[in-house]
């Protein structure tokens, strides 16, 4: 008779593109999410959490790859249906809102925290499920809640830890790019495919830079590893049109200055030459590294301005400029000065579904890259207006803004300015000395976590009392508790400060640690007022 054989053993692997988080990460993520939560709650926001498996169908034409509707997304067939696992938190709104809007106040405010799912080929730092954090308003028509969400973005970024100059919102609107796709000759639905291509390599100019955006508006693009993307078949006048576009900010910035002693007339030449250093000095985003109000307003007049021409006979084209305007105006007289949110037109975003201003919050400090070279740290968050999305559920129009933030981004990019605490703070351990006073060991643990300090009983086996300080110092404890059979014949107990010992091991000569006792004997009747006496010395 043949051997039955064993089943292989399953491999402890976490799957391709995704990872694990343990206690300290997860920790510091809830943290900054509940420091976020505040902000939105303060704007008046309320929380909403949707199930993490939607219909294809509700997914709609945004999937990542609606020609194969497993690919993009992680998806399967189900009594003839497709169901996916959500790729973002917004497409889940558009459905909820149809769903119950009889039910629900308009304006609706929501935010939503929590994981999505993309099924994209992984790379360094990029997984198949991250966390999002978004915040969206649903019907209200008016501009005037774009710009509250950049000022809500502004106060989140400040409320995290990012301060005020590492940091800048860049707003745009797709209405201005459509205007300049009309006067370039692509309107019409028979366009749709090219508007696609020159949204999406508009999208990669920081990336390919100018050139690379060129090469994928006309023709395509060959990249280093050979693979041929497709462009968009532009003529070069139509090309010409996009990358006046493209590069309206280098643009602007030529003729401001050209234009300096004009626009200032005969005025302050104090301002004229701040601005002018200014002006030379900013990036191709707007950044500026003075925090005078009149720069920025000079310098996001001066783009809408070049903007305007642009687009000049395209009537959307002139109503997105407009909306800029009204952006900038409404941010400003709540005091959102213009060089923290900027007019910036290559700002396009990649998603489909945008119908007017887009915004992008950049954090401009610098870092250095895996190859050792300093860079910008980037991108956090993003967002804009889809007045289309909930109209697929109810054929009618709902007006709808929102921003979206990328919750691991921004976790790295505190921890790149050390906001982030480098170490966990764990649980005081109470040890077991002796196997049948576990009641008392947990009377003591039950006194430390009613006066709201975190603390736990050692259970593995208590047989080596070495082990127990060894798993103390494994789980980060600051304080260990001791008691024997001597202890509580003498109702005291002793209490280790495993910080300051761990700290006088270092260095501290003998008559140093003599003078520096990391242990203390207490009555037992002392045992939290002097735990809190010690956590407060060590900063926790």
């Amino acid at each position: 008779m043949a051997k039955m054989k064993k089943a292989p053993k399953p491999k402890a692997q976490t799957p391709k593109g995704f990872r694990d988080y343990f206690g300290a990460e997860v920790t510091k993520r809830t943290e900054m999410l509940n420091q976020i939560a505040a902000v939105y709650h303060r704007y008046g926001f309320d929380a909403l959490e949707t199930s993490a498996v939607e219909t294809v169908e509700a997914l709609g034409k945004f999937l990542p790859d609606v020609d194969r509707p497993n690919e993009g997304v992680f998806a399967w067939e189900e009594d003839k249906d497709w169901l996916a696992l959500r790729y973002d938190m917004t497409a889940p709104l558009a459905r909820v809102y149809a769903q119950h809007r009889n039910d629900l106040p308009t304006p609706y405010r929501r935010y939503a925290m929590g994981p999505v799912w993309r099924n994209e080929k992984p790379g360094p730092g990029r997984f198949r499920q991250f966390y999002q954090c978004d915040a969206d308003t649903v019907g209200a028509p008016s501009v005037a809640a774009d710009a509250e969400i950049c000022a809500m973005l502004a106060d989140t970024l400040e409320a995290v830890g990012i301060d005020r100059g590492d940091y800048i919102i860049r707003v745009n609107n797709r209405k201005v790019l459509n205007g300049v796709m009309e006067v370039a000759g692509l309107a019409g639905d028979d366009k749709e495919a090219e508007r696609g291509i020159v949204l999406r390599a508009i999208d990669k100019l920081d990336r390919l830079g100018v050139e690379g955006v060129r090469a994928l508006l006309g023709e395509g693009r060959k990249d280093e590893s050979g693979d041929v993307t497709k462009g968009a078949g532009l003529n070069e006048e139509q090309i010409e049109v996009v990358l006046k576009f493209v590069n309206a900010n280098d643009v602007v910035k030529s003729n401001a200055l050209i234009d300096l002693s004009e626009a200032i007339g005969d005025g302050d030449s104090e301002i004229a030459d701040v601005i002018r250093a200014e002006i030379e000095l900013s990036d191709n985003k707007g950044q500026h590294t003075s925090d005078r109000d009149d720069i920025g307003d000079f310098v996001n007049s001066q783009r809408c301005e070049y903007l305007r021409k642009l687009v000049q006979g395209s009537e959307v084209g002139i109503q997105g400029v407009d909306e800029l305007e009204e952006i900038t105006a409404l941010l400003s007289a709540q005091g959102y000065e213009a060089n923290r949110i900027v007019i910036d037109p290559s700002v396009v975003r990649g998603l489909g579904y945008y119908t007017g201003p887009v915004y992008e919050a950049e954090l401009t400090f610098e870092v250095t890259d895996e190859k050792g070279r300093p860079r910008n740290f980037g991108s956090v968050a993003g967002g804009g207006r889809y007045d289309d999305l909930v109209k697929r559920f109810t054929g009618q129009e709902v007006p709808a803004t929102g921003v979206s933030i990328g919750v691991d981004r921004l976790l790295a990019a505190l921890d790149a300015k050390g906001r982030l605490s480098k170490a966990a703070v764990g649980p005081v351990v109470v040890t077991v000395m002796d196997k049948a006073r576990m009641a008392d060991y947990q009377t003591m643990v039950a006194e430390l976590r009613n006066a709201g300090i975190r603390s736990e009983v050692y259970l593995g086996n208590p047989k080596n009392f070495g082990n127990q300080l060894k798993y103390a110092d494994a789980r980060q404890s600051p304080i260990a508790i001791i008691a024997g059979g001597d202890e509580f014949e003498n109702d005291v107990i002793q209490i280790k400060d495993l910080i300051l010992g761990a700290e006088i091991a270092k260095s501290a000569t003998l008559e140093e640690w003599k003078g520096l006792p990391s242990q203390y004997e207490v009555p037992r009747g002392d045992l939290v007022a002097k735990v809190r006496e010690i956590l407060a010395g060590q900063g926790a």
